[in-house]
């Protein structure tokens, strides 16, 4: 796959009896962003530290731009970046000493760094902060600075491992414009995240992981289309109510899930089916307080795919 800079074949990790990974197959083309979802102890940042030479696979294959993770580990980290969870900083330095410091790790030389880390300043709009102790700069700051530390060596392939947890919602939609940026300029980004609304958002491609395995995988728009062409979204007065007309729904067996107490959702594929569930709704005499017709989200196909998992057969 000439178009592939990540090719994952049959990759295995165990820790002890767990296996955190089970067999994963993956593929990632050349500038895309591919969104890595799943619960906690999925097996997440298991694939992150595999793909960035962090942590060696028990079995299986992967390489990243042409070269594998083990046998030229040095090859692939001189390719990539990596952001983990928590940002890597001296806290006693600033984001430009920082920048510096890391751009000669590297290799530049005393005008190089300066160029660069100058320059990364700029990309991040931190040229403000610039030089402050990274220690006052605020979550959304740090984040920044982290994601312009891994980005020094200027890299093809990007890791980002839950990038904007703990974020507030404005610093968040900040950072994905500088991502889907990235992306746009040809680098290629593989993110873990629990935000679905993140992988909606950004993602080319998106695999979900559950018990070391992908249970689904496709561009966000192929995921969602299997849950129907709409969501309709029903809420009642009470919960004696919800779960009154939960029941009549899946006795006529419409796919009804319930969202909160008093909230739940169908997914449709025939105008039919609204018709009928309003035919319900009225028959059952509840007090209807909400009744919305959406287009699916990540975050259903994810919920259905958690119930399906979680609920025997």
């Amino acid at each position: 796959m000439p178009d592939s800079v990540i090719v994952v074949e049959g990759l295995v990790k165990c820790f002890g009896a767990v296996e955190a990974l089970a067999g994963i197959d993956c593929t990632v083309r050349r500038g895309s962003i591919l969104a890595v979802l799943g619960h906690n102890g999925a097996g997440k940042t298991s694939l992150i530290d595999i793909l960035s030479t962090r942590a060696r696979p028990t079995s299986g294959h992967a390489s990243v731009c042409g070269f594998d993770v083990v046998r030229s580990a040095k090859q692939v980290r001189r390719r990539i970046g990596v952001t983990g969870q928590f940002a890597a900083l001296d806290d006693a330095m600033s984001p430009r000493e920082n920048l510096r410091l890391l751009a000669r790790l590297l290799g530049a030389d005393r005008q190089q760094a300066r160029h660069r880390a100058d320059e990364l300043l700029g990309l991040f709009d931190l040229t403000s902060h610039a030089d402050l102790p990274a220690r006052v700069c605020s979550g959304g700051l740090r984040r920044r600075l982290d994601l312009a530390a891994s980005l020094v060596g200027t890299p093809q392939v990007l890791f980002l491992d839950e990038p904007s947890t703990g974020l507030d919602p404005v610093s968040r939609s900040g950072l994905w414009e500088i991502i889907a940026g990235l992306a746009g300029g040809g680098t290629t980004v593989v993110l873990t995240t629990q935000y679905l609304d993140e992988a909606d958002r950004l993602a080319d491609e998106v695999i979900v992981l559950g018990l070391g395995h992908v249970t689904l995988a496709g561009s966000p728009a192929q995921l969602k289309s299997q849950m129907g062409q709409q969501i309709v979204s029903l809420t009642v007065a009470s919960t004696a109510e919800a779960e009154l007309l939960f029941r009549q729904m899946a006795e006529w067996g419409l796919p009804v899930g319930m969202k909160t107490a008093t909230m739940m959702t169908v997914a449709v594929t025939r105008p039919a089916d609204i018709v009928e569930l309003v035919r319900i709704t009225d028959a059952a005499s509840v007090s209807l307080c909400g009744f919305t017709v959406t287009e699916p989200s990540l975050d259903d196909v994810y919920r259905s795919l958690h119930r399906s998992m979680v609920v025997s057969p």
